[in-house]
């Protein structure tokens, strides 16, 4: 037989990636459970481990038969993708090395995707069985549901435990991914992405045990690492939306005011308040602006609908000229208010409602015509 034959003979079925950062106490115990439940199930696979440890857990694992790895930098997608890219088999099983997911079950996360109901399976704790001490409640009750509803909103899954570290993927599904995230907020970027790609996922039960070492997550800091990413894919809810509507407040309040006049003398306050609700709500919009023209050239958000037109080059022209004439025309404005203190003799005058307009007038005009050089930019680096 040649070689390029013995090398189809080989090749796994089932490629297990178990990254290890000093889990000297467990990695043994995980790599004997994938072990035993390989052979169990008569699949032919193979455990890659990726290792940033300074323990002994590496010498471990290699004793063990797994294929230790080294991915350039540290962080959980590093690991992973580093795992993806020496992983040989047609399915692909994730899991943790502390002991913590259960390894002899894999059966659960490969017979739907060997059996063509599914292109990627995520674990739910939530729905199986929490072994008392191994979730924080922080994690369990609010962190944890949290992201998951969040991402369940803007991406439209239907899951229950996003945050499962146990998944299970084909691997033609996961060459439709586009993933590159270095942290923790791999998860969810996996699962945004099939959701995107409109893979079939489903769920299934798992048992989530105590782990033996302390945990390496950072509660706060992981948690809005995943909302940010979230971000970064749809930041209409974040940003758009809500700008928008502090925005119509604003113009709301200043014209309502402007319409009853006497501003300075009984509403000078609240008109105040309503240019800056204006100014803050345009402000939203813009930042909302650059983060989905970020998305778009970085292939996170398609170009399609409303923002394709309005990334169109004769959009971004318009945005630059209703820019010129805001500016101009506040420029205008104010410069009427300069000339009656001059010829006033330099007194006090009764036009703070003026002069107000104006300098907002002027500040929006500036924005528009930033924002749209901006974009025009970010752009243009999209062509290149």
């Amino acid at each position: 037989m040649n070689g390029k034959n013995d090398s189809l003979v080989s090749q796994p079925i089932v490629s297990i990636i178990i990254p290890c950062m000093n889990e000297e106490k467990t990695i043994g115990v995980c790599i004997k459970k994938a072990l035993s439940a390989l052979e169990r199930g008569g699949y032919d696979g193979e455990i890659i481990i990726p290792d940033n440890s300074t323990d002994n857990s590496r010498d471990i694992a290699i004793k063990l038969g797994a294929k230790v790895v080294i991915p350039l930098n540290k962080g959980y997608g590093n690991a992973f993708l580093e795992g993806f890219r020496h992983a040989k088999g047609k399915y692909v099983l994730l899991a943790d090395a502390d002991d913590t997911y259960d390894l002899t079950d894999i059966r659960k996360f490969l017979e739907p995707l060997m059996a063509n109901e599914a292109d990627f399976v995520m674990g739910t704790r939530l729905k199986g069985h929490i072994e008392k001490g191994s979730m924080p409640w922080l994690h369990r009750y609010i962190g944890n549901p949290i992201i998951t509803s969040t991402l369940n909103d803007l991406f439209k899954t239907r899951l229950s435990d996003s945050q499962c570290g146990m998944r299970s993927i084909t691997r033609k599904a996961y060459d439709r991914l586009d993933l590159k995230s270095e942290g923790m907020e791999f998860a969810s970027e996996m699962i945004i992405e099939a959701a995107r790609k409109k893979l079939r996922i489903i769920e299934v039960p798992i048992r989530y045990y105590p782990r033996l070492t302390p945990s390496k997550l950072h509660s706060w800091g992981d948690g809005w690492r995943h909302l940010r990413f979230m971000m970064l894919y749809n930041p209409t809810p974040f940003f758009s939306i809500p700008g928008f509507l502090v925005l119509v407040l604003g113009i709301f309040m200043t014209i309502t005011l402007s319409i009853r006049g006497n501003v300075q003398t009984t509403s000078l306050h609240s008109f105040i308040l309503g240019v800056m609700l204006l100014l803050i709500g345009a402000q939203m919009i813009a930042t909302g602006g650059y983060m989905k023209v970020y998305g778009i050239i970085h292939n996170r958000i398609d170009k399609t609908g409303l923002t394709s037109k309005f990334l169109d080059y004769h959009s971004l022209e318009l945005g630059l000229v209703l820019g010129f004439i805001l500016f101009f025309a506040g420029l205008v404005l104010g410069t009427g208010v300069v000339l009656k203190w001059i010829n006033s003799g330099y007194s006090s005058l009764s036009e703070v409602e003026t002069a107000v307009t104006s300098m907002t007038m002027a500040a929006l005009g500036i924005q528009m015509i930033f924002s749209t050089l901006i974009i025009s930019i970010f752009l243009l680096e999209e062509k290149q």
